[in-house]
């Protein structure tokens, strides 16, 4: 059975909670490969509405393993008061599993994001203030905390100890208060405590489920264009959304993936600083907002709206090897017309059909649209592409030929059951099996 990557196309925001609880029904595991609680999906069943910042979709499945992966930054805290809501809705949250390798978000983490933020003033990054950058820093200087050493007081201690002076020293410079070692160490303890049922060696957990032929999926959290690496840098998060950071975040090889589906919306929303070309600060811009819910699950921030790009788009598709995708909220362009489609852009008199690698050049970016006729039809009980309105059958097909991949999700409300299906996903071939 296959591995399979729900990644990201655009700006994060696209609705992939919705896509890892459609496919969920079909695999055994679901795996969290980066990020922390920065993120947010959003989960709609019924008349309940589940966000959930750590643990994977996947989770409101009783027979999913749900695994939090080494490449993610974990708040115990967090993830602590996640797991009791979930259990206090009648989750069953014991199939929980965090990577004992996966780095710890401390308090300090949070105190230093929020005042590098505050420090930067006009040129802030956006971020979420949760200790995230901070976290993969420490990791990167190999000064990090793991979740496993919560377990041990001694290394604890010793790890907390040789990192402390010089954060205190840095915050103190900021005009925060420092930490003390001993409270740190009590508080990590008591994490360790209360998640020890859940820690385990994940690499191997992952790896012998596909042993054994089970279905895993694996899903990034934020989005290709907020990759440290290949999104709109130093607007970006920090760490790989991408298909990629799947195999390093989650215990896998390349080899062992079969599908990559890639997950976007009928229009781009965008969280935090940086450019978009494709913005919209108008009344068409705040419609869609309005309608489409866009704020932030984890900051409450309202997104910001614009019209679909598929300049990105391709490039999403190409460094992703993207093989389907699901496009999301059609239905929040009900009733628009006409509805715009950015193709290309015009950057100092030339027109660009690649995505800048240059945020500086980006940002000067004007958008070179396509209008398509929109249509007044409510869409949300549509259950099949040909019983969607003709224009908009038309969009979709002109966001698939922009993709060169087939669209093979549509969603066209909130809910599982609000999902155009086709009946085929493609996936990579794999060799045959050698015979005994």
């Amino acid at each position: 059975m296959p591995a399979t990557v729900i990644v990201g196309l655009q700006w994060g925001d696209e609705g992939k909670g919705k896509t890892t609880d459609f496919l969920a029904e079909q695999v055994a595991m679901v795996v969290r490969y980066q990020g922390g609680d920065n993120a947010g999906h959003t989960v709609v069943t019924g008349d309940e509405v589940f966000k959930l910042h750590l643990v994977p979709s996947g989770v409101l499945y009783r027979h999913i393993t749900s695994v939090i992966g080494n490449g993610v930054v974990v708040n115990p805290a967090t993830l602590i008061s996640e797991l009791d809501m979930l259990a206090g809705r009648g989750i069953d949250v014991a199939r929980v599993r965090v990577s004992r390798s996966a780095h710890v978000t401390m308090p300090y983490h949070v105190a230093l994001d929020r005042a590098m933020e505050r420090r930067l003033d006009g040129a802030k990054v956006g971020t979420t203030g949760r200790g995230i950058g901070p976290t993969y820093g420490d990791r990167a200087w190999r000064i990090g905390l793991r979740m496993e050493d919560l377990l041990d007081e001694a290394v604890l201690r010793e790890r907390i100890g040789r990192a402390l002076p010089d954060k205190n020293q840095l915050l103190a410079s900021l005009g925060e208060a420092a930490f003390e070692l001993d409270r740190l160490v009590d508080l990590g303890l008591g994490w360790g405590q209360r998640l020890r049922p859940h820690l385990d060696d994940t690499t191997w957990l992952v790896q012998d489920a596909l042993r054994r032929g089970d279905h895993v999926l694996l899903e990034g959290a934020q989005g290709t264009l907020l990759d440290l690496d290949h999104g709109s840098y130093p607007y970006v998060t920090s760490s790989n959304p991408v298909a990629g950071g799947a195999c390093t975040g989650g215990g896998i090889g390349p080899l062992q993936v079969d599908e990559v589906m890639g997950v976007m919306k009928a229009y781009a929303t965008r969280v935090g600083s940086g450019p978009f070309p494709t913005e919209l600060l108008d009344e068409i811009g705040r419609g869609i907002a309005a309608r489409g819910h866009e704020v932030g699950t984890t900051t409450g921030r309202p997104r910001r709206v614009g019209w679909f790009d598929a300049v990105p788009l391709r490039y999403a598709v190409a460094v992703n090897s993207v093989s389907s995708i699901m496009l999301n909220k059609i239905d929040i362009l009900s009733g628009l017309d006409p509805i715009r489609l950015c193709v290309a852009y015009d950057i100092d008199g030339r027109r660009v059909e690649h995505w800048p690698s240059s945020a500086i050049e980006l940002a000067r970016a004007q958008p070179v649209f396509e209008e398509f006729a929109g249509w007044s039809e409510p869409i949300h009980g549509v259950r099949s592409l040909a019983d969607l309105p003709e224009n908009a059958r038309r969009y979709v097909t002109a966001l698939e030929d922009h993709a060169g991949v087939p669209i093979v999700l549509v969603s066209v409300g909130p809910e599982r059951t609000q999902t155009i299906e086709r009946a085929w996903r493609p996936m990579r071939h794999r060799p045959a099996a050698p015979l005994a």
